[in-house]
Parts: C-alpha cells; sequence; structure tokens
C-alpha cells in the first residue's frame, strides 16, 4: 500500500470491498486487519465514499465522547464483515451458506432495515431507496454497506461471478467483471505477479 493510496478497492462492489479489509485473510501469521480501532473504520469509509469528510469529523467526534459505544461499534462492523466473508466464500466456492451465519446476517438486515424509506429525488424523478438512519449514529456507515451485500446477494446474475483470489494464502474476494469471466487474481499487480514469478522461478529450475 502507498501512502498515497492506502487502501486497495479492487472488489468491484462496496460489500466486496469492506470484506477485504483484512491483508492476507487466511494467512496464520501475516494476516493484518485494517480496522483496529473506530477511526480506521471512518477513514476507510470516506475513502469507499461511504461518508463524507464532514461526516466521518462528526461521528469522530461522537467517538471521542462515547468511547464504549464506538468499541461496541467496532465489533459490530468486523462481526458484520467476517458474517459476509464466510457467505461470499460459500457462494465463490458453490457451497451452502453455514446457517448460523445467515442468520447472523439477517439479524443485521432486520437491525437497519427497519429504518428503510423509499423517497423522491427531486433532481432525476426517480424514486430511491434510503435509509432512514441518524447521520449521528456511530455505526451509520454499516446501513450501505450491508445493502450492496444483499443486492449482491439477490443477484442471480452478478452472484455467479463472485470469486476468491487464487493467490494463497490472500484469501480476498471480488466480482469478476470480465467479459469471459476469467479473472483469477485480487490484482494483477499483486497476486497475479507474484504468481507469474513464482512460475518463471520453477521454470527456471
Amino acid at each position: 500500500m502507498s501512502e498515497t493510496n492506502p487502501y486497495m478497492m479492487v472488489g468491484e462492489r462496496l460489500c466486496m470491498d469492506f470484506i477485504n479489509t483484512v491483508s492476507w485473510r487466511e494467512s496464520t501469521d501475516k494476516r493484518r486487519d485494517w480496522f483496529t480501532n473506530y477511526a480506521e473504520l471512518a477513514d476507510w469509509c470516506v475513502h469507499a465514499g461511504v461518508l463524507t469528510g464532514r461526516q466521518a469529523e462528526t461521528l469522530l467526534a461522537g467517538a471521542e465522547e462515547t468511547p464504549a459505544e464506538a468499541e461496541a461499534v467496532l465489533k459490530q462492523a468486523i462481526d458484520m464483515r467476517e458474517t459476509m466473508y464466510r457467505i461470499f466464500k460459500s457462494v465463490a466456492q458453490e457451497t451452502s451458506p453455514h446457517t448460523t451465519d445467515l442468520k447472523r446476517f439477517n439479524e443485521s438486515v432486520s437491525r437497519f432495515y427497519r429504518t428503510l424509506q423509499v423517497i423522491h429525488e427531486n433532481e432525476t424523478g426517480r424514486f430511491a431507496l434510503k435509509f432512514g438512519h441518524a447521520e449521528h449514529n456511530l455505526n451509520a456507515m454499516l446501513a450501505p454497506i450491508l445493502q450492496s451485500a444483499v443486492e449482491l446477494l439477490v443477484s442471480s446474475s452478478d452472484l455467479t461471478r463472485v470469486k476468491q483470489c487464487e493467490g494463497d494464502p490472500c484469501g480476498w474476494l471480488f466480482l469478476d467483471t470480465s467479459r469471459n469471466r476469467s479473472r483469477r487474481w485480487c490484482s494483477m499487480a499483486d497476486c497475479g505477479n507474484r504468481a507469474k514469478a513464482r512460475r518463471f522461478h520453477q521454470k527456471g529450475k
């Protein structure tokens, strides 16, 4: 990760990028969680376009006033992310998700979707779904991420394009938007190049 681009966003969907906020996810010694505190969660959400800078500042001020609540929201975000990871990994592997994971995912759906509203956008004249979740709630950023996951899960065409990076032990998930569904890596510049170098080294032997 460079300083100018601290986050890799290669999942092609918000929920995929959220799931990928763990580096070397399936490694026992190299694994690193990007969210070790609430401020890091808020910063990623600004980068992902979930929050504006001003919204993040408001939430961070609230987090300073109620650190225990901020810690609880961080745990909620990580729990939701890991549940989503296991569900979408099962999709990539064409297996059935665990019933416990679906139950936990639906608990999140029930928590946030009770605030969902249909609004009319005057600028476009269209109707849209919007969460009525108050912006000052410390977990406000989780609703659109959850909505992204729900929309992907119920999309029969896009769901079949969910894949897991073949670079071991990367573990990242992504939506293969290539025309011939040939994408194999989270990033050709990352895991793809490592695999290429490995093949070249083995060929040299």
